[in-house]
Order: C-alpha cells, then structure tokens, then sequence
C-alpha cells in the first residue's frame, strides 16, 4: 500500500506535507539499493511499516510547537523524519551510531526539504542536548535507553505528558516498563509510571496487532 494509507489516517495534511511523504518512496528505494537501510523484502511495505508506524508516536502524543524531539539509533531516519513532517513546527536531532545510515537520512531530508531536523553521527552517549522527548524504534531494551538518555531531558515539562522516553515496541512489555522505571531518577519515579499503548487502537492494519508504545516519563 502507498500513500494512501496516510490519507487515510492523516487527513488533514497540507500539500507540502503530503508532496515530502510521496517522495519517500522513490528516495528510500533508490538510497536503499546503495545502502541497506531497510530491508529489501520489505521496502514494498515502506508506508505502511515504517512511515505509518512511526507516525503512530503523533497519535499517543500531541507534541507542542517549538518541541524538541531527540530520536536515537535512527537508521536511515525512522521514526525521526515522518515526525519531522508531520511536526514542522517542531524540532528534531537525530542520531545514529552507523555514518552510512546517517547518510541516507540526511540525503533524504535534503531532498524533501525539511527544515527542521538535522543528523548526527553519534553515540547517544555522547549527546549533550537536552530535549522533551527521546524516540526510538526497536533500538534497544527500554532500561539500558533510560540509563543512557535521561541526562538529556529537559525538566521543564509543558505537555500533556511529563517529558520522557517514546519507544516503539512489539510483544510483551511489562516487565520491560517496571524495569525501566527501575532506572528513572528517584525524584521523577515517585508517582509515575510507565504506559504502554496498543498501536492498533489507531491503525487497523494486521501488521499493528502486535505493536506497542512503550513511554517511560522521566521529568516531573
């Protein structure tokens, strides 16, 4: 399915935003036959599996204009630049341990114009920024990104949800969320907990049953 599956829970896109999203496919067919970003098998499912799901996260949270928005390990730009488009009053850094997957999300933001991202090859333990929201997409355990990212998150909160940690996850979470929570600072953890929301409450494709957000707050 193309960009239909967009419209079809996006409706209210402008033209620009809707123009950046059909480009994606051309550009990340054509970057990944140069430099392996996506699975090749997958590639076909490019709206539906990775622009849609990571689209999900503006569905579980409304960010404000203004917002920064830090996404780690993300590859050739998932799910940093479909948020960047769909957020273009907000701003995105997103980071990656790999120069050449940096590449590709850089070539691709270029290509489409976005103005309001920009891409480092980093380790996020090297990051010293300080944002609202870290994102990720199936980077790593939830504890070990909690230890590694909570220095950058800014304490002053002005959403609907204390700043903190967006994951997108498959399977069963619990005991991930608990162990997350764990990790967050002793003068956060005191009355709050982790949530975790079912994809396929917005999403009705089979591919959503089993995925997950996982958010771990870690401001007041």
């Amino acid at each position: 399915m193309g960009i239909e599956i967009i419209k079809k829970y996006f409706a209210d896109l402008t033209a620009v935003q809707l123009s950046q999203f059909e480009r994606l496919k051309v550009l990340y067919e054509d970057w990944n036959s140069k430099i392996n970003v996506i699975s090749r098998k997958d590639i076909d499912n490019l709206y539906e599996h990775h622009v849609l799901h990571s689209l999900s996260i503006v569905k579980f949270v409304c960010f404000q204009d203004s917002a920064r928005i830090l996404d780690v390990g993300t590859g050739g730009g998932f799910p940093g630049i479909p948020l960047a488009i769909a957020c273009p009053h907000c701003r995105f850094v997103l980071i990656d341990s790999i120069g050449k997957k940096i590449r590709v999300g850089q070539e691709v933001a270029n290509a489409i114009g976005l103005k309001n991202v920009v891409l480092l090859h980093e380790n996020a333990r090297d990051e010293k920024g300080k944002y609202d929201f870290i994102v990720s997409r199936a980077v790593m355990q939830a504890p070990e990104l909690v230890q590694m990212t909570q220095k950058n998150i800014s304490s002053q909160s002005r959403h609907e949800l204390p700043n903190g940690l967006i994951c997108l996850k498959g399977g069963e979470l619990m005991e991930e969320g608990i162990a997350a929570m764990q990790k967050v600072a002793p003068a956060v953890k005191r009355g709050s907990s982790y949530q975790i929301a079912e994809i396929s409450a917005w999403f009705k494709e089979p591919f959503f049953e089993s995925k997950k957000i996982l958010y771990v707050p870690l401001s007041k």
